[in-house]
């Protein structure tokens, strides 16, 4: 595939009327070998300060988890009210991200990132100032609108800054925000939260943020606002995808709380969702100026990349998801050890995303997808054989494969999923690809849930059907628990009442156990089969991954 070729005076970087100077002679030579030296670096400066962005939006999805309960406490809210600190962060950000494409080209990429940084930098403060559970919902969200922008922003740079050659580079730098900012987000949390409070973990924001805001403002060159957009905008397309995408969000993330449809508001978000979106897609597909292309899901690499995009968002949250809750569960780990066990699928991160960028200018992008996806997917196949003894130190090795397996899975999903992409196609091609990722986690979160209180329940009907106190190795368990409470000094009657609740919580524990190790075979099987997506993609070479 023959890659257009890269034209500077289409890049931000650019003088605003598009000139570049004349090379002439020799000395106008060296004018400008100087100029592409300098755009050169300003490119790569703008870009490392987006990525900068989309690592701190991506890190604030996961980081208030592991601080949900001192979070919780200081406000004085329950649990159940404290899932909305994260779903208001999902909802507005999945909401925004398909619109940043569209608002970019109304206000300019260098002015809209600029102002979307400082005003997630004020609301990531105001959240740590939260007086309230309404407060601070409150103050979610609004970091979630300007958050989503900083993800796919960082994605279109890549595609528009950079010519082929250098795009691997972009990709694995894009993919270590993707995937390294989940990883670390329990780690970073727990550590904060233990060591200076819950607010730390908002405070974090400003040094990245500020050194974003600097290398934005210094890399890019302001672009004059197209507001006559606003007038002509698809106004019904971007209400029906709000509603809908919110609606969606808010049913994935509440309805295993509240029994999914045997709750009227749950069914009814279910419905709302179902009707806005089909009507999204309908309008979009017929409006002369949408404010996204969802076209590009029809061409054969985007369209089979996206699919595979949203089956590694399931994998990749809903293992994110699902070990934290296993070590607090299970092992009774805090938010600092649990962040710990997590941290040997992040660390090494750093070191296999510029590894994957080299692999992918010299293999094939549908090899390297393969593997990364196989790699993945044999992590969660170990986790899927788990003990009530498997903790720390056996959990080593599966969290160093699964940091080998996701790098080597995003950075050709990237290169396959965004080859012949047009520069004018970027934006939208970005939303969509970034939405769909995190639109998987969600699914894949809801889903995992489900399918864990569902296996529990399974598990535990028939491990109480083989304990019975008729069994002659129950009585013998029984006798044995019973004997060890009297010899701390408990009567025989009250012996016997904890020695029954001791054999009750093993059961309850090895069920849960079981249950975390089949829903890790389903992230297991899900990563095995989506391989074959990969070969009815057209092949992409890395160092012509997209097209200007």
């Amino acid at each position: 595939m023959k890659a257009a070729n890269f034209d500077l005076r289409q890049s931000p970087l650019a003088p605003a009327d598009g000139s570049l100077p004349d090379l002439g002679d020799e000395a106008d030579r060296s004018e400008g070998q100087s100029f592409f030296r300098s755009a050169r670096v300003r490119r790569w400066i703008a870009l490392w300060g987006a990525m900068l962005g989309a690592f701190m939006a991506v890190l604030d999805i996961q980081i208030t988890n592991s601080s949900l309960p001192d979070i919780l406490g200081s406000l004085g809210a329950t649990l159940d009210e404290g899932s909305w600190i994260s779903t208001s962060y999902l909802v507005a950000e999945i909401i925004v991200i398909p619109l940043t494409a569209w608002l970019a080209d109304v206000f300019g990429t260098r002015r809209y990132l600029l102002v979307n940084t400082v005003l997630f930098l004020a609301f990531s403060v105001a959240c740590a100032f939260a007086w309230n559970l309404g407060s601070m919902i409150a103050f979610r969200l609004l970091q979630g609108f300007t958050g989503g922008v900083l993800i796919p922003m960082a994605f279109t740079l890549v595609l528009k800054l950079l010519p082929p050659g250098e795009q691997p580079l972009g990709y694995g730098l894009f993919g270590m925000t993707a995937t390294f900012a989940p990883a670390i987000g329990p780690t970073v949390g727990g550590w904060l939260t233990d060591n200076y409070g819950w607010p730390a973990i908002f405070y974090l924001n400003l040094i990245p943020g500020s050194l974003m805001l600097a290398a934005i403002g210094w890399g890019l060159v302001e672009e004059k606002m197209k507001l006559s957009l606003l007038r002509r905008g698809d106004w019904a397309g971007i209400g029906t995808m709000a509603v809908g995408l919110g609606s969606l969000i808010v049913f994935l993330e509440e309805g295993n709380r509240n029994d999914w449809f045997a709750s009227r508001s749950i069914t009814t978000l279910g419905l709302l969702a179902v009707i806005s979106l089909t009507l999204c897609v309908v309008i979009e597909l017929r409006s002369a100026e949408p404010f996204i292309n969802l076209r590009l899901l029809a061409r054969r690499n985007f369209g089979l990349g996206a699919v595979v995009s949203m089956a590694f968002g399931f994998a990749m949250y809903g293992a994110t998801y699902l070990l934290p809750l296993y070590l607090s569960q299970v092992q009774g780990y805090n938010a600092e050890q649990i962040g710990w066990t997590i941290m040997w699928s992040g660390a090494p991160q750093l070191l296999m995303m510029p590894v994957a960028a080299a692999l992918l200018k010299k293999f094939d992008a549908r090899w390297l997808l393969t593997a990364g996806l196989a790699v993945f997917g044999v992590s969660c196949f170990m986790n899927a054989v788990m003990t009530h003894l498997t903790a720390y130190d056996q959990l080593k090795l599966s969290q160093l494969v699964r940091a080998i397996g996701m790098p080597l899975t995003i950075v050709p999903l990237t290169a396959l999923a965004t080859g012949g992409i047009e520069r004018e196609q970027s934006g939208s091609a970005s939303a969509l690809f970034n939405m769909l990722r995190n639109l998987g986690g969600s699914i894949g979160i809801a889903l995992l849930a489900t399918q864990l209180d569902l296996r529990e329940k399974f598990h535990s009907a028939r491990l109480g059907e083989s304990v019975s106190l008729f069994s002659p190795a129950t009585q013998e368990r029984m006798a044995a628990l019973t004997q060890h409470f009297v010899s701390l000094g408990a009567d025989s009657v009250a012996a016997g009442q904890q020695a029954l609740a001791a054999l009750a919580g093993t059961v309850r524990r090895e069920s849960f156990v079981m249950a975390y190790g089949d829903c890790f075979l389903i992230i297991g099987v899900v990563m095995t089969a989506v391989m074959v997506f990969a070969w009815f993609c057209r092949p992409v070479k890395g160092a012509v991954g997209a097209a200007h």
